[in-house]
């Protein structure tokens, strides 16, 4: 059999795994629920919950691929005892990284014309209604959507041909460091900005009053609460394997919670200096926060337009964006690649040629979605908004609950075989304490996440 690629250093390991994690979720969707629901208080809870939720989900889901050394192709039929159907969940897993990818391409790709866009000063004297007029055209011209899709599948799938130390790590080291530097050297200029001052404080002050109440008096404590479950539980990317495969790359020199926590830290430090980068430059300007993807397509580059030197930070911030969204593209990408030579015995070539006419074809709705098939709906849904939900409100919670219950019930793998394996190592041990916890609390916690978003979804209305 062919011996199995590995990380060429723990650096490379953490930075990859980190780049699945941070994507947009960390850089428009964290800022944005921070400053719906509280500011600085609301991080003070986010980050309790990112410690007993997506720490253990990910310390068992890093388990399971470090001990079966497969993608979630096998990785369940490897470990489960027999007689057990636990592998089924290996189709629907890697169905889900293609869902992601089928909208998240797409997204990527206006992150890049936007970077181009705002380089070559076509925001330059526009206000926010003219920049919004810009966007809204650029929906309507599914070839230029198509084509900047197509570059972001080229380079995502290019990087992975090279394999896994001469691509995904090597490029992924890079594109991590500008990406810290350039969050750096933003968060630098938005905190000196005159009138930045307001949005710090809100940030970095804690006031439970606002967990508590909205600014019209109105009692939101459980959305609240739940916003931040939800945003600790799906910045991971934890339950489709896209973390697994990065387990089964690494060697059994270092305990894995030790891992996950530095995963978890270099995840948290690039939401948390988004906020820093977003919150002075609104406060400056005079916006809200709280508007959605309009922040970032829309607000943003009006507000770049007003700062000296508008372009030049302008195209640094969505060159930022666009690291962020292609260090993910590149991490999932990888994830069925691998799936595709572990299920199928297929040649790292052979595999990335078939999934790069897969992915390009099968983003194409969600590319038609937003012009010629706009009226398209399901369940009151769009294309995109139906692929958001089936991935980010399905398959993230279901299959993490999956790999919870694998690790710690009897009938799956089992809590002695995923601590000794966790364990295994130096480092930071994975507690036996907390037994009764993730087996029996945390299963209800995420299924309870589960629920609440088919209730926001659909209860409201």
């Amino acid at each position: 059999m062919e011996k199995r690629e590995t990380f060429s250093s723990r650096l490379g390991f953490v930075l990859i795994s980190a780049g699945c994690a941070i994507g947009l979720g960390n850089v428009w969707r964290f800022p944005y629920i921070t400053g719906k629901y509280g500011g600085g208080a609301f991080v003070l809870l986010y980050l309790v919950f990112l410690a007993i939720l997506g720490l253990p989900v990910m310390v068992m889901e890093l388990s399971v691929g470090r001990a079966s050394q497969r993608s979630i192709a096998l990785s369940f039929q490897k470990l489960e005892p027999k007689g057990t159907k636990w592998h089924w969940y290996s189709y629907i897993g890697f169905a889900g990284n293609y869902l992601l990818m089928m909208f998240y391409t797409v997204i990527a790709g206006w992150l890049l014309q936007y970077f181009v866009r705002m380089l070559q000063g076509s925001f330059t004297g526009l206000d926010a209604q003219g920049v919004a007029e810009q966007f809204n055209t650029l929906m309507g011209r599914p070839g230029i959507m198509t084509l900047y899709m197509a570059v972001v599948v080229c380079i995502g799938m290019g990087v992975c041909l090279q394999g896994l130390r001469n691509g995904v790590e090597r490029v992924n080291k890079i594109m991590m460091v500008c990406l810290l530097a350039l969050m750096v050297v933003l968060a630098v200029n938005s905190v000196l900005l005159e009138g930045a001052g307001e949005g710090l404080r809100f940030y970095l002050q804690p006031n439970f009053h606002n967990l508590v109440y909205d600014a019209e008096g109105n009692w939101i404590l459980g959305e609240t609460v739940f916003a931040a479950m939800g945003q600790a539980f799906f910045t991971l990317s934890l339950g489709m394997g896209s973390i697994a495969i990065f387990g089964s790359y690494i060697g059994k020199e270092h305990r894995l919670t030790g891992e996950a926590l530095r995963i978890s830290l270099l995840d948290t430090c690039v939401a948390f200096t988004a906020g820093l980068i977003i919150f002075p430059a609104c406060s400056a300007f005079g916006v809200s926060t709280g508007e959605g993807p309009s922040l970032v397509f829309v607000t943003l580059p009006n507000i770049f337009n007003h700062m000296p030197l508008g372009r030049l930070w302008g195209g640094a911030f969505f060159l930022f964006l666009s690291f962020a969204a292609l260090s993910t593209v590149i991490a999932v990408f990888e994830n069925i690649i691998s799936f595709t030579m572990d299920r199928w015995k297929l040649s790292r070539d052979k595999a990335v040629l078939i999934n790069f006419a897969g992915v390009l074809l099968l983003s194409m709705p969600c590319v038609l979605g937003f012009n010629a098939w706009s009226g398209v709906t399901v369940l009151g849904m769009d294309i995109s908004g139906l692929e958001d939900f089936l991935v980010s409100q399905n398959l993230l919670p279901l299959g993490s609950l999956l790999y919870v219950l694998f690790c710690t019930t009897r009938r799956g793998w089992g809590w002695e075989n995923f601590l000794r394996e966790a364990n295994e190592g130096t480092g930071m041990r994975f507690p036996r304490a907390v037994r009764f916890y993730v087996t029996y609390i945390l299963p209800v916690i995420v299924l309870f996440i589960f629920i609440m978003g088919y209730w926001n979804q659909f209860g409201k209305k």
